[in-house]
């Protein structure tokens, strides 16, 4: 079984940037559908950006034009990266791959966004 791994997140001002990274030790990484999900307390898991095997993009309303997300089939790693961010924005942030209706979710990590 797949166990991604996220890296990458932390306290920074509004405004401020984050990239998120997680990465995934598969051999057919670049067959996985790629997304990260976001909670924060007392909310439900809701999806933040998706990208597929061939780099199409889905974002969610709140973070269009300010998060983007990538993919490194060859690193077995996908990104997410933030501007711009808000304290709305603040959450634990998942990786989450999947195949054909198999997934996997990664530990979380914390974003927190506060002057």
């Amino acid at each position: 079984q797949v166990q991604p791994v996220e890296s990458g997140g932390g306290l920074v001002q509004p405004g401020g940037s984050l990239r998120l990274a997680c990465r995934a030790s598969s051999p057919i990484f670049n067959m996985f559908t790629l997304a990260w999900y976001r909670q924060a307390p007392g909310t439900q898991r809701d999806l933040v950006a998706q990208i597929s095997t061939l780099k199409t993009t889905t974002y969610a309303d709140s973070v269009k034009g300010r998060f983007t997300i990538s993919r490194d089939d060859a690193a077995r790693t996908v990104y997410l990266q933030m501007d711009s961010l808000k304290p709305e924005d603040t959450a634990v942030y998942y990786c989450h791959v999947s195949l054909r209706g198999s997934f996997s979710w990664g530990q979380g990590t914390q974003v927190t966004v506060s002057s």
